[in-house]
């Protein structure tokens, strides 16, 4: 996963890493750490969702875990419903996997990563988990810590043409 000598792509005030991202195919992939979560960016024009987590106290992308029987497909929608109240308009486009080292004990994982629109937005309730949604054009300031990581993938979707015309080269 990771590449000694090569920095990585984000780091967090905690000593989260993301250390890469490819693309492959959608039901393969990478057997060098599990997969045991599903990330989503939605975009509505040139603005993308962010979850205000209560207990990370953070911004973030709308995911979570993989849960059994559950394909990350599956999973990044019913995150994304569960945490915003939000559907895309369309089905969700995988654009790849993103390659974590996780802190404190260096954990190594990835995270599906897919990315829709919504052109209709649905009401959001606070819940349990999620204190607040905004949709964030990724310049202007939040109220907040925003979680660094995420922000380079939502960057990285936006490149992609959000993910649903572009992907990534191989490798």
């Amino acid at each position: 996963m990771s590449h000694p000598g090569v920095p990585p792509l984000a780091v967090d005030d905690h000593g989260n890493a993301l250390v890469s991202f490819g693309h492959g195919p959608e039901g393969s992939p990478p057997s060098d750490a599990p997969l045991p979560a599903a990330l989503v960016a939605i975009w509505r024009a040139d603005r993308v969702l962010m979850v205000f987590d209560r207990f990370r106290q953070s911004w973030e992308l709308p995911g979570g875990r993989i849960e059994a029987g559950e394909s990350p497909r599956q999973a990044a929608a019913r995150e994304l419903l569960e945490e915003t109240g939000q559907e895309p308009d369309g089905p969700l486009r995988f654009v790849g996997y993103a390659g974590f080292v996780l802190a404190p004990d260096r954990r190594a994982e990835y995270a599906a990563l897919f990315a829709g629109h919504a052109i209709t937005v649905c009401g959001f309730q606070t819940n349990e988990e999620i204190a607040a949604i905004r949709w964030w054009n990724l310049q202007e300031a939040l109220p907040g810590r925003v979680q660094p990581l995420d922000v380079h993938l939502a960057r990285l979707t936006r490149e992609l043409g959000n993910g649903l015309s572009h992907h990534l080269p191989e490798g």
